[in-house]
């Protein structure tokens, strides 16, 4: 074959025999027919106007990418050239940057006819990585990754990781790791949440690859009454005749203490061999008369340090639950002496003599427990660890000149960024509603909770009334006919800090 300086020759067989071959001069800089052009709005046109105005067909720009080291089918081509697909992976994206400067085109002028997705393109899937990851990674990754020696993605892998998905911080990776492992004793019908009937440790199947272990119960009859119990006598309106109660829970605080219960008697439960390395008290052991013992809590808070490496804000925070509960006049469980009946013994933890002894005398039991609580609650919070700095995810924000100026940029990202809504109705929409979250959330300056439960009521209908809108403790947006405009409507009750001075007696 002669030497070509500037032009290459793709060599096919033709069509009618084998021994005959057709030679395709392929150019490397082809010129176009005409310099004058009308720039389509669609990616399809653009790519079809291009290809024609080189004279070059599906066949030919496949095999001058393949000269290139790029490897894209020529129906692939096709299928672009139609509007049926469009590109998404990173092989998609270099050939894209190929034609981009075989056509002589703008710098980005390819990327740019295609349609918003608000997603990150595509790559061939990485070893030993989970695919939820992947898809986080996929938004970090260089292009010419795969390309790269193994040495740096490794470095470029770990580096994500550490600074953008999970934190700088020791315990930002533990959280991550914890997270994967599931443990509690659920209370189905106070939480609404569907039950579990085998109260066993179910591990994730070998193929899942994020690789979650759960150890996951429903509470026993007596404990979930006893749960309930106690949830009632915090958050009804009035106390019951004989009883005498400090505090009010609110829906949100009472759905948070059944949580930290749940986890508290799942550790306790969970067998010692699992990853989880509870106690392994049985089931029907289970009540909330084991929590006047001091070594119940002593055992359960230095589990959590054991599993963390250091005692938090959380442990003095369970502990103060634990004086709650036992306080004298007003703690629920010193008004239940009846409870010491379903005590039984934990061996190591709970001998027959203690329950003796609390039998006994139960008052004096639970003043034993919130004497225990208090001191240990001093002693952890003196030494309990500031692990993260809740303020370090805006401080960009909170350093700016203009910090309401700095969150409205989030804004006009997603605007910038909204997909397509004739290919992507969906993600369009969607792209619509984080749009005006960011931008409620700057103009009323609400809790993330009151955001959340804000009510939409449509033009064309009546608003609720004042008194529904109380009883449901949620604002709501409306159309306001006098003042020709949307106004967000939210009772006074439905705040956090609904008794503070700052309403003044003003029920909305």
């Amino acid at each position: 074959m002669p030497s070509i300086p500037t032009d290459f020759e793709t060599v096919v067989p033709s069509s009618g025999s084998k021994r005959g071959r057709k030679r395709l001069m392929i150019s490397l800089e082809p010129k176009p027919i005409s310099q004058d052009w009308v720039d389509p709005n669609s990616f399809h046109e653009a790519l079809s106007l291009h290809m024609k105005r080189h004279q070059e067909s599906c066949i030919a720009l496949q095999r001058a990418l393949a000269h290139a080291d790029i490897k894209i089918n020529s129906a692939t081509i096709k299928v672009w050239a139609s509007g049926l697909k469009l590109p998404r992976n990173i092989k998609s994206m270099q050939a894209l940057t190929r034609i981009e400067e075989r056509y002589g085109l703008p710098n980005g002028y390819p990327r740019a006819k295609i349609p918003a997705s608000d997603r990150a393109s595509t790559r061939h899937p990485l070893r030993d990585v989970a695919r939820s990851e992947q898809r986080r990674l996929a938004w970090h990754l260089p292009e010419d990754f795969s390309s790269r020696p193994k040495s740096e993605q490794a470095e470029i892998l770990k580096w994500i990781r550490t600074v953008v998905i999970s934190g700088a911080t020791e315990y930002r990776r533990y959280q991550s790791e914890a997270a994967k492992q599931i443990y509690a004793v659920r209370f189905p019908s106070l939480t609404g949440r569907k039950s579990r009937k085998a109260p066993a440790i179910v591990k994730a199947p070998a193929n899942d690859t994020d690789g979650i272990a759960v150890s996951v119960v429903d509470a026993s009859p007596q404990l979930v009454s006893e749960m309930a119990a106690l949830v009632q006598f915090k958050s009804s309106t009035l106390t019951e005749i004989g009883f005498q109660r400090s505090g009010v829970w609110g829906e949100e605080t009472a759905a948070q203490r059944i949580e930290h219960m749940a986890l508290m008697f799942g550790a306790l439960v969970s067998r010692p061999e699992s990853i989880v390395a509870g106690r392994g008290i049985p089931l029907e052991k289970l009540s909330f008369a084991m929590l006047i013992f001091p070594a119940v809590w002593d055992w359960y808070v230095q589990w959590r340090e054991r599993r963390r490496g250091f005692y938090t804000r959380w442990e003095v925070e369970m502990l103060r639950l634990a004086m709650a509960l036992t306080r004298e006049k007003t703690g629920w469980l010193r008004q239940q002496p009846h409870m010491a009946d379903r005590l039984q013994p934990v061996e190591g933890l709970i001998a027959p003599a203690d329950i003796a002894v609390a039998q006994s005398d139960w008052g004096a039991a639970c003043d034993r427990a919130h004497a225990h609580a208090a001191a240990r609650s001093k002693e952890i919070e003196r030494v309990a660890r500031i692990h993260r700095d809740p303020f370090e995810p805006i401080l960009p924000v909170l350093e700016a000149n203009s910090p309401v100026a700095e969150y409205r940029k989030i804004a006009d990202e997603i605007l910038k960024h909204a997909p397509n809504c004739d290919r992507y109705p969906r993600r369009a929409a969607e792209s619509v509603r984080s749009f005006l979250l960011i931008r409620l959330g700057l103009h009323l300056g609400l809790r993330q909770k009151n955001l959340r439960q804000l009510l939409v009521c449509p033009r064309d209908q009546l608003p609720r009334s004042e008194r529904k809108l109380e009883s449901l403790k949620r604002g709501e947006i409306r159309w306001n006919d006098r003042e020709h405009g949307w106004e967000v409507f939210i009772p006074a009750v439905a705040f956090k800090n609904a008794d503070s001075s700052f309403f003044g007696g003003r029920p909305f």
